[in-house]
């Protein structure tokens, strides 16, 4: 597999990724009509003409969108307010000073220079596996966090490529791309755990089977389906990101060996004990996760956050 141009690559991956997030939308409310059509059919009597449930289940299904949207949107504005806290928690990412360690941000800020970005906050992981993220919404929330062991185990020409690798996420507003799909998959995941709750200690839980009981057994499939497929999505997006990524450090440091070299090093010891969430693991170069990265070869390539690190290897050393 060869690279065909970086402005091509970032074309077509923009708008495959554009395409992968405008499913989002569509899956949760294609849920929502599957969710009062599958309750109509529940309750309909026999004989009752198809016309008149199409009807009855578009009427409530527009009564109850406008309340579903207000949701999402609230939803959206708490996550996209608090992420940057979230994600630093998660990660147990804190500010690397720069007295601290010059070389990394002159490495950083010679980048920037080259590219006319603003130089983003450099964070710091206490953690000797080699590992490392972008995060950010807008330039004052942008940051790149390193792990200890990164910074001390590759050289100058391999930190320089990592880094080149997170400010093309950035750049090309990646990591903002990635939260979205996160926020989305959260929501799925919430109405899933929501429903499961209900369902176990609600009425079903009492002995009550009515019409409320098959109501959240509907729901929670619903959910669950949503879950997965927002999740498929989620893993797709992730992995093209992460080729552009790569050829995005290949032209800004003119050295794609040098991120070959350090994508090996990262492959036998990225696991950072700290991260725990799943979709947060998702923003690191690798995923830090060793028991996902061992799964995803049973499971399938769709089911894993990051291509083949082998196969990123073979691109970068054809580029």
């Amino acid at each position: 597999m060869k690279y065909f141009g970086l402005q091509s690559q970032i074309r077509r991956n923009n708008t495959n990724s554009l395409l992968l997030l405008l499913m989002f939308p569509v899956v949760f409310f294609g849920l929502t009509w599957l969710f009062f059509f599958f309750m109509s059919v529940s309750q309909s009597h026999a004989g009752q003409e198809s016309y008149n449930l199409i009807q009855s289940v578009n009427s409530g299904f527009l009564r109850t969108i406008p309340w579903v949207t207000i949701g999402v949107i609230v939803w959206f504005t708490i996550a996209w307010s608090s992420h940057s806290s979230m994600i630093d928690k998660a990660t147990s990412s804190k500010p690397l000073e720069r007295k601290e360690n010059k070389r990394i941000y002159n490495l950083v800020e010679n980048l920037c220079i080259s590219t006319g970005m603003s130089m983003p906050k450099v964070n710091i992981i206490e953690d000797d596996s080699l590992n490392a993220f972008a995060s950010g919404i807008n330039p004052k929330t942008y940051s790149i966090s390193l792990s200890r062991g990164i910074m001390n185990k590759l050289d100058d020409h391999e930190l320089e490529a990592v880094i080149a690798h997170e400010l093309t996420h950035i750049r090309n507003r990646d990591v903002r791309l990635l939260i979205i799909s996160i926020v989305f998959v959260g929501i799925f995941a919430f109405l899933a755990e929501a429903l499961f709750r209900s369902l176990r200690f609600g009425s079903l839980g009492r002995g009550k089977k009515g019409s409320g009981g098959a109501a959240i057994i509907i729901a929670l499939l619903l959910a669950l389906v949503g879950y997965l497929v927002a999740s498929l999505f989620r893993f797709a997006l992730s992995r093209k990101r992460e080729y552009l990524a790569d050829a995005g450090s290949a032209e800004l440091t003119r050295n794609p060996l040098a991120l070959a070299s350090a994508l090996r090093k990262i492959s036998a010891d990225s696991t950072i004990e700290a991260v725990q969430r799943k979709d947060v693991a998702q923003m690191f170069i690798e995923n830090p996760q060793a028991e996902l990265k061992n799964s995803s070869a049973s499971i399938g390539s769709l089911f894993a956050t990051h291509p083949p690190i082998a196969k990123r290897i073979e691109i970068l050393e054809q580029f």
